[in-house]
């Protein structure tokens, strides 16, 4: 079999192939066990390898790289248009295999260890954030059915989960005090955790120059410096910085047509992780555009005059995206605009 271009769709057990020669023709559709996988592409001559880039296909492309192939990933949402009928393995992995030949196709630069690791701490932190916002207004709603009202503010709970400890509430019965003192450990364990990523973090921060780099930016702190420089391995692969900031989906939805340009809201589309803390830096940027003589102050006063708030942190978003690229690609440090 001489196959030049190989699709796989990867699954938890059972992998589809599907691989074609240099004249196009089908040369193997073929099901493997995960087990065989790599066992049966080591006596392959190297070829192009495509896989979608979903669950475990980082670790994937890894393995298979180390075989001689060159894989590229390519992001699910460009693959299904090449689905010629029915939704399927085998449909999926020629529709793959169709996708990676292209000569215009985006692919996603493979994550190596370390970068993935990172990312496993954010997420692991945006689920551990998650839960303690849960149990801190769980805790506010079951005391406010004994008409205790906390006041705002996550440190206000932490107070009152104290007085709980101590007995100090005598508005609270036994058996709610119980199980308030319960969710107040948690919230304890919670914290802790939290605690622990931030300086796993704040480590890894320190020992890399393009997240140090990118925290220099306004707006842009250790959170949102480290989610960057671990998501974007190669920012080469952008274009542009308008091209990155699109990517991101920090631009309007377009329906555009007849020469007509129709500009919508921000859609869903894009990586919403990267795009919450840019959105929140922003907004802290543009709270605090009365106080800054820089030119970043200046055009987010403009922006304020003319536009609603929402939609100047957005452009504000927007300019720190495509200066964090120009950062990333250039490898130079942030140079502040001189003031007007």
């Amino acid at each position: 079999m001489e196959i030049t271009t190989l699709g796989i769709d990867l699954a938890k057990s059972v992998f589809q192939l599907h691989g074609v020669d240099a004249e196009g023709a089908v040369v193997l559709q073929k099901k493997l066990r995960r087990g065989a996988v790599l066992d049966f592409l080591g006596k392959l001559d190297p070829c192009l390898i495509g896989m979608e880039a979903c669950a475990t296909s980082h670790h994937w492309a890894r393995a298979i790289a180390t075989l001689g192939h060159d894989v590229r990933l390519i992001p699910p949402a460009h693959v299904k248009p090449y689905v010629k009928r029915q939704k399927n393995d085998t449909a999926d992995a020629e529709a793959i295999c169709e996708a990676v030949s292209r000569p215009n196709m985006r692919f996603v630069p493979a994550k190596t260890l370390e970068q993935q690791s990172v990312l496993v701490l954010h997420r692991a932190r945006g689920l551990l954030m998650r839960q303690r916002t849960m149990i801190l207004n769980a805790i506010r709603a079951h005391l406010a059915e004994f008409g205790i009202i906390a006041a705002q503010g996550p440190h206000k709970i932490v107070a009152l989960a104290a007085r709980l400890r101590d007995a100090v509430i005598p508005d609270v019965p036994e058996a709610a005090r119980a199980a308030l003192v319960a969710l107040a450990d948690q919230l304890d364990s919670l914290v802790t955790a939290i605690r622990g990523i931030k300086h796993q973090l704040l480590a890894w921060h320190r020992e890399s120059t393009a997240s140090r780099r990118l925290a220099t930016i306004p707006g842009v702190g250790l959170i949102t410096a480290t989610a960057l420089a671990a998501s974007v391995p190669d920012p080469s692969v952008f274009r542009s910085g308008r091209q990155f900031a699109a990517w991101l989906g920090l631009v309007p939805r377009q329906a555009s047509s007849g020469g007509k340009d129709r500009l919508g809201h921000v859609s869903k589309m894009g990586n919403g992780y990267l795009r919450r803390p840019l959105v929140v830096g922003a907004t802290s940027v543009a709270r605090r555009a009365e106080t800054n003589d820089t030119r970043t102050g200046a055009r987010a006063r403009s922006l304020l005059e003319r536009k609603p708030a929402r939609v100047v942190t957005v452009a504000i978003a927007n300019k720190t995206a495509r200066t964090a690229w120009a950062m990333l690609v250039r490898r130079e440090d942030y140079r502040a605009a001189a003031k007007p």
